[in-house]
């Protein structure tokens, strides 16, 4: 099943300038209150990238939360909604001011969105010592004190332990890991690296270790493809999103590695897609959500996002999606117990059970608080007359 993205939008795809005129103010929607979640407004903080290298996922963040409060009449679990937005920029050096600034300033009730990981431990002690939850929407890295920290995304290391096998089946060879020398993609290329040699693979890497490349300073890939050449890869493995995957998908298509399969996570997803064009097709990601999944509920999520964007929907504005589904129905439980604190939610979101999802049902496992999910193989073909993440096959269901 795929989705039609050439019809009329009741409105276009936010542009950069937008978020950028957005950047530091607070985006309301709805009716504010001084009374927080004990009066009749529920005061929830979004933190996501905004500007930098990741803009483009900080936006399809705040506006799959946004969609839903949309589609949901500004309410969640029967309350108004104070959204107030703020920039994580590319990392803790912003993200922790614009957090705090929402906890102790604004006194949200519930925190959510961070794009990095280095964020979410960054910010995390400020949300254990103001004791609200946060509902993170992107990859997360194992975290110790688990009593306020949920996610609607993933695990980081999930989506290359989802991958591994299938590349050791299908490669006849060794495989080449590349990625950005930061948490996220620690996270990420560990997962692959790791679960690739537990079922015997070999990396090509010279000295069988993840190249990685400074973060964010590289734009320049071709150096590193010319030594990926120089080895006896037969396919390679990489994480990369935003502004970075669009530099390295338009310059792999143009080096001398051209032919070898590329296996990715995140690489295509989401607008980046359009900026890199045909030197995106033929590349295979992993993720746990495809646009085309054929359930009723992405059917009604992807039919509302494309009516108001230029793009398919994508995993980052369907896990903040997900999120606000989320707080709606915990809010719903924690008013019908009692009061509705930062604490009674939290409580509620442990007891919620399984989620009717776009990417499929799934449910909070116990060790984690992340998603006990499907993992899809997705691959860059055409969809009419565009590229689009097809769905090729199912591959592993991970969570805990």
């Amino acid at each position: 099943m795929y989705f039609d993205i050439s019809s009329p939008r009741r409105r276009g795809f936010r542009s950069a300038g937008a978020a950028a005129l957005a950047l530091g103010l607070a985006a309301v929607t709805g009716c504010s209150s001084d009374s927080g979640a004990g009066g009749d407004t529920v005061k929830v903080g979004l933190v996501a990238s905004l500007s930098g290298t990741y803009e483009p996922v900080g936006t399809e963040l705040r506006a799959g939360f946004e969609l839903y409060l949309e589609t949901h009449g500004n309410k969640l679990g029967g309350r108004e909604v104070e959204l107030i937005v703020a920039d994580e920029g590319d990392g803790p050096p912003t993200a922790v001011p614009a957090a705090t600034k929402l906890v102790k300033k604004d006194k949200v009730d519930v925190l959510t969105g961070l794009v990095s990981g280095a964020s979410v431990n960054a910010v995390l002690p400020l949300v254990n010592q103001a004791r609200i939850p946060f509902l993170g929407s992107n990859g997360r890295p194992p975290v110790k004190n688990l009593e306020y920290v949920w996610t609607t995304s993933f695990l980081s290391d999930e989506p290359g332990k989802a991958i591994a096998p299938y590349v050791k089946e299908k490669v006849d060879g060794p495989v080449y890991a590349i990625g950005p020398d930061y948490q996220g993609g620690y996270d990420e290329l560990r997962g692959f690296t790791d679960e690739f040699k537990r079922v015997k693979g070999r990396l090509a890497n010279p000295d069988g270790k993840t190249t990685w490349t400074p973060f964010p300073k590289t734009t320049n890939f071709m150096p590193y493809f010319a030594e990926i050449a120089r080895t006896d890869a037969k396919a390679v493995y990489c994480f990369y999103a935003g502004k970075a995957a669009i530099d390295f998908a338009k310059q792999y298509a143009q080096s001398d590695i051209a032919d070898l399969p590329l296996y990715t996570a995140f690489v295509t997803e989401g607008s980046v897609l359009q900026a890199q064009g045909p030197a995106a097709k033929g590349i295979y990601s992993v993720l746990n959500y495809a646009a085309d999944l054929d359930n009723e509920a992405n059917r009604t999520f992807a039919a509302d996002w494309t009516a108001e964007h230029d793009t398919q929907p994508t995993t980052y504005a369907m896990a903040s999606y997900d999120a606000a589904s989320v707080l709606d129905k915990a809010i719903a439980d924690a008013a019908k117990d009692g009061d509705v604190t930062p604490q009674t939610i939290n409580k509620a979101i442990a007891g919620l059970g399984q989620i009717d999802s776009p990417r499929g049902a799934w449910e909070f496992g116990d060790k984690a608080h992340s998603p006990v999910q499907t993992w899809y193989l997705r691959q860059v073909r055409p969809d009419g007359a565009q590229l689009a993440n097809v769905m090729v096959q199912d591959l592993a269901t991970l969570g805990s």
